[in-house]
């Protein structure tokens, strides 16, 4: 976390939010009551060495790692906290005296600590004992934190087990020690948050977030049939497309497919922090990507679009908002939108702490682009605005002057199954003209069934012979096909084609 911010955190008073605690070589023995209150209630911010008016005390410098490893462990046993939800404090100094800060978010779950539950009001942290503030803690999580929604038929054979080792070796990376690397997969998932038991219905199961990470491509279209992330360059063709990628997968994979999708599209110019080299677009762009993924409100169908144009990145994404309107870096309150995918991102190293994406990429983004700071829009659509290095579009038309645009096509996705079964099978131009020259001769036959290949010439501006050779690949691939004689046939849909459309 940005150290200016716990600074600012230290200006204000407690509140629903904020907590301060003395903690000179221990952990405070109601430090667990507090974190537990605020998973259950908006999540916030506690800060250990800190007298209750906001007075730095310090935490002694021998206990200081001791009380971090505690806190660690202690939020990970489910007998200290249950179910469990991992937290990493951040040590700082501060006018030559230690502190350290714990960001507590709010969870998606019910929590309860000494088998009792407990929430936060103004004016601090209170027991939940009757029947009907369980029930009523119950059902906002439930409406608010859709990630947890329980499928009592969701088996582990519906997750892609080949993951399991890539996430071991992801948090190995960042967390050698960290306890999730002992567990078996099963485990793991309980462990995560992935697994748990309503306590309205009894249920138990598996959740929605357990199979949005580890589920299989079709287990996920079970759940959620529309579902996708749409990344589209849009530097030449700014009506429909240049470049395309259409994920719909598990979000670990999501998170490289959308990186590499980057890579290869955006610019990565030289930068120097002090004297080593930094990539400002990973830096930028793994807060950005981990944002679209990890705050989504997955049951909202509005999709999730990332658009790259010659100048700027902008996203859309489903939201469950936290307020309205445009985000100040400096000012705002970090709320997770899905605690539990956030949590595993965040062992996984893809995020750092709550909050952290909007300020690294509102840090950097100038020195990357040169130009004004990001956007940030929080409403019903979470939408986010990143300059860019201006794109040489002459440069970027240097091969592509052959891109044919069928705006015939007005499906999106008949376009992407369209390419999707032509994949792999390119010939020797480049791929982005091949790819949209074949969508554009399948979309005239769709629309002209019978036609001719005098008449596809008319309309799309080539040669015959490149032609007559994308015309072999369709039929090779079994969407289209010849019928009638050599004078009067021409080329129509086949059942396979006319299927996806």
């Amino acid at each position: 976390m940005n150290i200016d911010r716990v600074k600012r955190l230290l200006k204000e008073k407690e509140n629903i939010r904020l907590e301060f605690k003395e903690a000179v070589t221990a952990l405070p023995g109601n430090l667990f009551e507090t974190i537990c209150a605020m998973l259950n209630r908006d999540g916030g911010d506690i800060i250990l060495g800190v007298s209750n008016d906001g007075k730095i005390v310090g935490v002694d410098g021998l206990s200081l790692n001791n009380m971090v490893a505690n806190v660690v462990n202690l939020s990970n046993n489910p007998q200290k906290l249950a179910p469990p939800f991992i937290l990493y404090p951040q040590t700082y100094e501060i006018k030559g005296k230690h502190i350290i800060h714990i960001q507590v978010p709010a969870s998606s779950q019910v929590h309860k600590t000494g088998n009792i539950i407990f929430d936060r009001s103004k004016d601090g942290d209170f027991k939940v004992t009757h029947a009907h503030q369980i029930a009523e803690c119950c059902n906002r999580k439930r409406a608010h934190y859709t990630e947890g929604i329980v499928y009592p038929f969701l088996r582990f054979s519906d997750f892609k087990e080949e993951l399991f080792p890539k996430v071991r070796n992801l948090i190995r990376s960042n967390y050698p020690e960290h306890p999730w690397l002992l567990l078996g997969n099963e485990q793991l998932l309980d462990k995560a948050g992935l697994w748990r038991r309503d306590l309205l219905s009894g249920i138990e199961g598996y959740t929605l977030a357990a199979a949005m990470l580890f589920g299989k491509d079709e287990t996920i279209q079970q759940i959620l049939p529309h579902y996708k992330i749409d990344a589209l360059v849009r530097i030449i063709n700014k009506d429909r497309y240049d470049d395309r990628l259409y994920i719909q997968t598990n979000l670990i994979e999501a998170y490289d497919q959308l990186m590499d999708f980057v890579a290869k599209h955006l610019p990565d110019p030289f930068f120097l922090q002090g004297d080593q080299r930094r990539s400002l677009r990973s830096v930028i762009f793994r807060e950005v990507v981990a944002n679209l993924i990890v705050h989504r409100e997955y049951t909202n169908a509005h999709p999730c679009t990332f658009i790259i144009y010659h100048d700027r990145v902008e996203t859309q994404n489903a939201n469950n908002p936290h307020g309205e309107g445009p985000i100040n870096p400096e000012k705002f309150a970090p709320f997770a939108k899905n605690p539990v995918i956030a949590k595993f991102f965040l062992q996984l190293g893809r995020v750092d702490e709550l909050g952290s994406g909007v300020l690294n990429v509102n840090r950097y983004t100038k020195d990357y682009s040169g130009k004004q700071l990001p956007e940030f829009i929080e409403g019903a659509v979470f939408k986010m605005v990143i300059p860019v290095p201006e794109t040489n579009i002459e440069e970027a038309t240097g091969n592509l002057t052959e891109v044919v645009d069928y705006k015939g096509i007005e499906n999106f996705d008949l376009t992407f199954k369209i390419e999707s079964v032509i994949e792999g099978i390119i010939g020797d131009v480049p791929e982005l003209i091949k790819k949209s020259r074949l969508v554009a001769v399948v979309g005239f036959i769709i629309d002209n069934p019978g036609i001719k290949v005098v008449d596809l010439l008319g309309k799309i501006d080539i040669s015959e012979r490149p032609l007559k050779n994308n015309i072999k690949t369709l039929i090779d691939a079994g969407l289209i096909i010849y019928k009638g004689s050599k004078k009067t046939g021409g080329y129509f849909p086949t059942e396979k084609l006319l299927t996806l459309a």
